[in-house]
């Protein structure tokens, strides 16, 4: 959820950018990472040097590890949720966010990162990012992990058609081919109509959708905000929402439940900080398909700590969800390719 540090390509990739993380895509980071910053040329060309295809090894080799960090926060979130609010568990996720972001928001600091040219597009961009981490948490008190993991997939799915209104991108009949596939995927892991269909699955979806209007804005901002502060506008963002709704839903933790808190705040930004560093070695398209391992992570742990054996109906969905995402990659791939070709040629008139 399922994904929201998420930096962003051209195309987001769903499982960069995991619905539960209160971070930015990894997606976006990848984009982000080289917006432009008040500094001179030649440090700008010093933070924008790393080649993120020069070692694609060391770039799946990150990627394989942030799902297991992922993974961990989710499956810790839906172990919490049988004792804490959902609120109350995405306000601890989100404290420990903003306590890593804190060196950014102090005007004193080198770090310092609040100065912004699109503040309300940051404020609206934290607001979906808490949306896609909370959505995602309240559907896993109900929902078999697998289940609620594989549904948050959809998100690259909902980028496509997004993409038109709000970036005026044209989409091709291969690529809503391949939307329609994955959104049939989440009709076989759902099976709305039948007595398998629970209310809450509608929770993953409102996460992926937010997720993917986080994604759209984020690239909306890509190339005129740095990294950090967008980091940080999600941070303070999503702590001052949740600290307001907190009370309201409060229930006095025990030591055990801060604990697992914490823990799933530390796993989550250790995650989408993995991820940003492999953005910097590969790209989107690269890591893609193996971003997809972290559905294995949470079947495995949904099986060691909940006893959750997911059933044919849901891999199946899986399947036809990864595919299309995958397939989504690969089309994005080429387009980007046909991009640089088209670039590179020398115009008539030269």
């Amino acid at each position: 959820m399922p994904g929201n540090y998420r930096l962003l390509p051209a195309h987001p990739i769903r499982s960069f950018l995991h619905p539960s993380s209160p971070v930015t895509p990894p997606s976006a980071a990848a984009r982000l990472d080289s917006a432009a910053l008040p500094l001179p040329d030649k440090k700008l060309a010093g933070r924008t040097a790393p080649a993120r295809a020069d070692r694609p090894f060391r770039g799946i080799a990150l990627i394989l590890a942030s799902t297991v960090f992922l993974g961990l926060s989710d499956v810790t979130s839906k172990y919490l949720s049988a004792t804490l609010p959902s609120i109350e568990i995405a306000w601890i996720r989100f404290l420990v966010f903003a306590l890593v972001m804190v060196p950014a928001m102090l005007p004193g600091s080198h770090l310092f990162a609040l100065r912004t040219v699109r503040p309300g597009l940051q404020v609206m961009r934290g607001v979906a990012l808490l949306g896609s981490s909370l959505f995602f948490i309240s559907g896993l008190r109900f929902l078999p992990i697998a289940e609620a993991s594989a549904t948050g997939f959809v998100s690259p799915l909902l980028v496509t058609a997004l993409s038109i209104v709000f970036l005026g991108e044209s989409v091709g009949v291969r690529r809503w081919l391949a939307t329609a596939v994955g959104l049939i995927g989440v009709l076989i892991i759902l099976r709305p109509g039948s007595s398998a269909f629970h209310p809450a699955a509608f929770f993953p979806l409102v996460s992926a959708l937010s997720w993917a209007c986080m994604l759209i804005m984020t690239r909306m901002m890509s190339g005129r905000e740095a990294v950090m502060t967008t980091m940080t506008y999600s941070a303070i963002v999503g702590i001052g929402i949740l600290t307001a709704l907190v009370p309201l839903v409060w229930v006095a933790p025990s030591w055990h439940d801060i604990l697992f808190g914490i823990l799933i705040g530390v796993a989550s930004t250790a995650g989408q900080w993995i991820v940003v560093l492999a953005f910097r070695y590969a790209d989107a398209s690269v890591l893609a398909p193996f971003s997809y391992t972290q559905l294995l992570w949470v079947s495995i742990l949904g099986f060691l700590v909940f006893g959750e054996v997911p059933d044919i109906w849901t891999v199946t969905g899986a399947v036809f969800v990864v595919a299309s995402g995958l397939y989504t990659a690969h089309r994005e791939r080429l387009r980007r390719s046909q991009l640089v070709l088209l670039e590179a040629e020398p115009s008539p008139s030269v």
